[in-house]
């Protein structure tokens, strides 16, 4: 059974959900002839840290970091953890990527598999780090960025060889999502934005969120993984919730037309024409339906006219699962 090292970049809610399921899920992968040790652990708070016979998940998971060397730096530190499998969970950074894209490359260039759940290397670096990832017999998988790892982009790579996708249309951001949810239970703009910060889906700045650049950056993504184009999110054309008043958001669905932020790209000549904005959605419309954190996209191929898939209350773990399916694709493949 091979021994992996795996190295934790970031510690937040989505790789310490990882890191429990990775616990949960220790019989099913022994099964698959996986096993596994976390020999290193990194964010702005913690440093550089890198133990390579091992850190005690329980004691990650309790606050309890271990005293070892600091390292310097990413590359220090992916050296002295002697990774496998570096799962990069960081913030996102939506003007360029970074430091993400670098902490990647670095990855691959010690020559381990990288998973991400940030979308950010898609967006702005996929060709350089794909292409990196194979030049080096590795994989960079990132199923997390999209829909909390429900399997979209691996649909594509595994699932649907030889499809042509020609637009997509959906629902793709959470917050903004439980904002209109809300507004249409009566509460104001502010409590809806407080509700969404409680149960965990908006950040305390939802700034990026409420304005629409989360859902751009989705787009961009799926845009230049699954259609081929390199589209930026400053491309795309973009209007965010804030100017919608509850009194607006409850007459529209009292009208049958609730309001959904809806995100869409279209292939257009050589490029793809995108947007994503607030719309008028007829109760016909699966869309209408999506509620809370649930988010759904419908896809237009050439061979299938609309493949939509659906996902109903997502949690953190729905994300981290995402990054373990990568974990077990990318070992096994």
């Amino acid at each position: 059974m091979r021994i992996y090292n795996l190295a934790l970049l970031g510690f937040g809610n989505v790789n310490r959900a990882l890191v429990r399921l990775l616990e949960g899920k220790k019989q099913e992968l022994n099964q698959r002839g996986i096993a596994w040790r976390i020999t290193g652990i990194a964010s702005r708070r913690l440093g550089w840290i890198a133990s390579e016979s091992g850190l005690e998940s329980s004691a990650l998971l309790a606050g309890e970091i271990p005293a070892s060397p600091h390292q310097r730096d990413v590359m220090d530190w992916l050296q002295a953890s002697r990774a496998d499998v570096v799962f990069e969970a960081t913030s996102l950074n939506p003007e360029d990527g970074q430091p993400a894209i670098a902490h990647i490359r670095a990855a691959l260039e010690h020559g381990a598999h990288a998973i991400t759940a940030n979308k950010g290397p898609v967006v702005y670096a996929y060709e350089e780090l794909r292409d990196l990832a194979h030049a080096g017999g590795k994989k960079f998988y990132f199923e997390s960025t999209v829909m909390d790892g429900i399997p979209i982009f691996s649909l594509f790579r595994d699932g649907l060889p030889l499809i042509e996708l020609r637009g997509l249309h959906g629902i793709l951001n959470s917050t903004t999502n439980v904002i209109l949810s809300s507004m249409e239970q009566g509460l104001s703009f502010a409590a809806a934005l407080k509700k969404a910060q409680e149960i965990g889906v908006a950040e305390t700045d939802a700034t990026h969120d409420i304005e629409g650049w989360d859902a751009a950056v989705k787009v961009a993504a799926l845009v230049r993984v699954l259609m081929g184009v390199s589209l930026l999110p400053r491309e795309i054309q973009r209007e965010g919730i804030a100017h919608l008043t509850p009194a607006q958001v409850r007459a529209a669905r009292q009208e049958g037309k609730p309001f959904k932020l809806v995100c869409r790209a279209q292939r257009s000549g050589h490029g793809v024409r995108a947007s994503v904005r607030p719309e008028q959605v007829p109760l016909s419309d699966p869309m209408a339906w999506v509620e809370g954190t649930s988010s759904i996209v419908t896809l237009h191929t050439d061979i299938f006219p609309c493949l939509t898939i659906t996902e109903t209350d997502p949690g953190v773990e729905a994300t981290a699962y995402g990054m373990l399916s990568d974990f077990v694709q990318a070992v096994e493949g």
